[in-house]
């Protein structure tokens, strides 16, 4: 039996990436990528020189079968994202399960994840809080949103620049206009920032700066 490695690769700073993470993408005998153009600069940058794959939402399913014949096989693989760890709003969850129902060895390394340092820079409670990754575009948007206005726990999304505003909105609909709310941006980048406040006063803001680079919110729980 082979294995597979997921590798978190940085969400901005290339500084964030591990020795660790290097050596394992040296030593495997294939690393998919989800974009191989993005990745290959990194691995470029890293000097890896291992055979790259696409791997990624539109083709994981049709690969499924021949990926677990090579782990089987012996192969040893890693699967990375764009950025952050693999399967977190990002395609590994597939490939990890099939690896499990096969008693295939699944390691992930620790290492760069955009929600954790949002959440905890946010200055909210995050002794408990939940994941809701990216909401659904349309269908069920709503019914999520009326459920999650009951959440007392911190709540935490990723949004892209160009639905930020309607995101908010509707936040401020849901949630209510005073509720605390944290927006992270280009995190670990050159132009990283956070703005604070309330859902009201962050959708003020984003409306007279136009939004640009990717997102996470934090949103304070139901009093």
């Amino acid at each position: 039996m082979g294995k597979l490695y997921l590798v978190p690769t940085p969400i901005g700073n290339l500084e964030d990436m591990t020795f660790r993470a290097i050596k394992v993408l040296k030593e495997v005998d294939l690393i998919l990528a989800e974009d191989t153009r993005t990745s290959g600069k990194l691995l470029k940058h890293f000097e890896v020189e291992t055979p790259l794959q696409s791997h990624h939402m539109h083709n994981e399913h049709k690969q499924l079968d021949s990926l677990v014949q090579k782990l089987k096989g012996g192969a040893t693989l890693a699967l990375i994202s764009d950025a952050g760890t693999p399967a977190i709003s990002d395609p590994g969850f597939l490939l990890t399960r099939a690896c499990v129902e096969n008693d295939i060895a699944v390691e992930c390394l620790p290492g760069a994840t955009a929600f954790v340092p949002a959440l905890v820079n946010s200055g909210l409670p995050n002794d408990r809080f939940v994941f809701e990754g990216f909401l659904p575009l349309k269908k069920g948007r709503q019914t999520r949103l009326q459920l999650l206005a009951e959440e007392k726990r911190t709540m935490v999304f990723y949004e892209s620049p160009h639905k930020l505003i309607k995101t908010l909105i509707q936040f401020k609909e849901y949630f209510g206009e005073d509720r605390p709310i944290s927006v992270s941006r280009e995190l670990t980048k050159l132009y990283e920032e956070t703005i604070r406040g309330t859902i009201t006063e962050v959708l003020a803001y984003f409306e007279q700066k136009t939004p640009k680079g990717e997102f996470v919110l934090v949103v304070g729980g139901k009093p």
